[in-house]
């Protein structure tokens, strides 16, 4: 891991620790890179106003109460999250409320199920690379000696090669698929060893910047030091960060509230206003910290934003295709010895299965209590045309095939969520993507959706950008920065070709 600069430099004497007294500022989004904005700037002394439109912490980690049938209460989400373990910002992060993590327990495998019985794992692969790559090819069932030599090497070494201004200037244009395609990778393999990581970005390869794809491979794989696996909340989101996450912040002198839609921003006097559904808030600085429809209605909304380059970069943001989350609680156990996730290649509208039973308190305790499974099926870019009764139709036999067990099961409760609110990375996209400063003193961008200069994706993309946002509006006050660190900034191939030429 690497210390990366993050936005302007503070003055040459010495950073101070806090700002000065009665500094203020404004952060618009109580998702992750919401929190990190609030957090750091909280703990360095700004007076933190946090607004969030929805009822409670986290964006779209965020978990909300529920009743079954029976009247227990529950926690419902999005679907489950990857702690991946070169998570650090985001790590660090939620150290704040859980300094010994110890709300995440590891995963020991992530495999990958297709039909007719056929699976890979990930486990216990060399965390060094090229070693790890070299050993998974080795070792999978679905690659022979003869097929290495048929693959294009170009391409593929050019997994190795990551440098974030050659790789998007070679790659940005084409798409994931074409990518894909170019390897010349015998079709098994490619789906049990791709389909379901380039699924994971939500993205349809065939609307992905290859750019991108390759970043996440660098960020995920090629030149992660921490290994592939990684760690899962054993409670709900609600209850093990955002409620706790609240607390940390109004402890800081913050002020945070839920339920509070802004609807646009203005100068007064030197100073941001932002309107809301409660009023006026007033603050020295501003962080915009939210999906991409909102930052979109928030900046038209905003004359004095209208910069027209920089206008034009927030509406290049798009979003990607639906996902689906269907929860199920089902009356009877799965087989002993199924994975806490799966991985799920080749069937139409599935791309994992979670078992929530295995790893979750909640979850857990109703299954013990009912002598059943709580299960949750997953789908990402989906057909935009396909409607929910058809996803589900797809969704169920997928997993009536890979689990058989739950052919003869009841649906005692279920949940279903078809949400389109994830940020696009299409072809040609990163060159016109804003960045986290904006051309107006004392506002800055935070998000998934945006930009940043290290490799990042994801929720720590969103940590990360939060942290970035935070350290750009304390840089001119003195104050010391946040520290961001990243994975190393360039493949393998790449690092050794820098180092030479320096």
């Amino acid at each position: 891991m690497s210390s990366v600069p993050t936005g302007p430099v503070p003055p040459a004497n010495a950073p101070q620790e806090n700002v000065p007294a009665g500094t203020s500022a404004v952060v618009v989004g109580g998702g992750i890179a919401g929190i990190a904005a609030a957090t750091v700037l909280a703990e360095r002394g700004v007076a933190v106003h946090l607004v969030e439109r929805g009822d409670q912490l986290g964006g779209r980690a965020g978990a909300w109460t529920e009743t079954l049938s029976d009247g227990q209460s529950f926690e419902m989400e999005r679907g489950f999250h990857a702690f991946f373990r070169q998570y650090y910002n985001l790590r660090a992060l939620l150290r704040r409320v859980d300094p010994e993590l110890a709300h995440l327990a590891s995963v020991e495998d992530y495999p990958v199920l297709g039909p007719d019985g056929t699976s890979e794992s990930f486990a216990k692969l060399v965390r060094r690379s090229p070693f790890n790559v070299i050993q998974l090819t080795h070792r999978t069932k679905y690659m022979s000696f003869g097929d290495l030599f048929k693959v294009n090497r170009k391409p593929a070494l050019d997994m190795f090669r990551f440098d974030s201004e050659w790789t998007y200037a070679e790659y940005d244009d084409k798409s994931a698929s074409d990518y894909f395609d170019s390897l010349n990778f015998p079709d098994k393999a490619r789906s049990m060893l791709f389909d379901v990581f380039a699924h994971s970005f939500f993205n349809p390869e065939e609307n992905m910047s290859a750019a991108e794809l390759l970043m996440m491979f660098h960020f995920y794989f090629t030149r992660n030091p921490e290994g592939l696996l990684f760690d899962v909340a054993q409670r709900p989101f609600s209850t093990a960060y955002w409620e706790p996450f609240a607390q940390y912040l109004q402890e800081r002198g913050a002020t945070v509230e839920c339920g509070c839609v802004a609807s646009g921003l203005r100068r007064r006097q030197g100073r941001w206003v932002v309107d809301t559904s409660s009023g006026e808030i007033v603050a020295d600085m501003a962080v915009l910290a939210v999906t991409v429809p909102a930052l979109k209605a928030l900046v038209d909304a905003s004359p004095e934003l209208h910069e027209e380059s920089w206008l034009q970069r927030v509406h290049s943001l798009g979003l990607t295709n639906p996902f689906a989350v269907w929860r199920l609680w089902l009356n009877k156990p799965t087989e002993e010895g199924r994975a806490p996730f799966v991985g799920v290649t080749e069937y139409e509208c599935l791309h994992n299965i979670s078992l929530y039973h295995l790893f979750e308190d909640e979850s857990r305790e109703w299954a013990d209590k009912c002598g059943g499974s709580v299960v949750e099926l997953h789908a990402y870019a989906l057909d935009p045309q396909l409607g929910a009764d058809e996803i589900k139709g797809h969704m169920l036999r997928g997993l009536h095939d890979l689990y058989p067990e739950t052919r003869d099961a009841e649906t005692v409760e279920e949940r279903f969520l078809l949400h389109q609110d994830c940020p696009s990375f299409a072809p040609g996209s990163d060159a016109a993507r804003p960045t986290v400063e904006t051309p107006f003193p004392g506002l800055c961008l935070a998000g998934d959706s945006i930009k940043l200069p290290f490799p990042s994706a994801l929720m720590e993309r969103a940590a990360a950008s939060g942290m970035m946002a935070a350290n750009c509006l304390l840089a001119p006050l003195g104050v010391a920065r946040e520290p961001i660190t990243t994975v190393p900034r360039r493949g393998l191939l790449r690092a050794r070709r820098h180092d030479r030429a320096r």
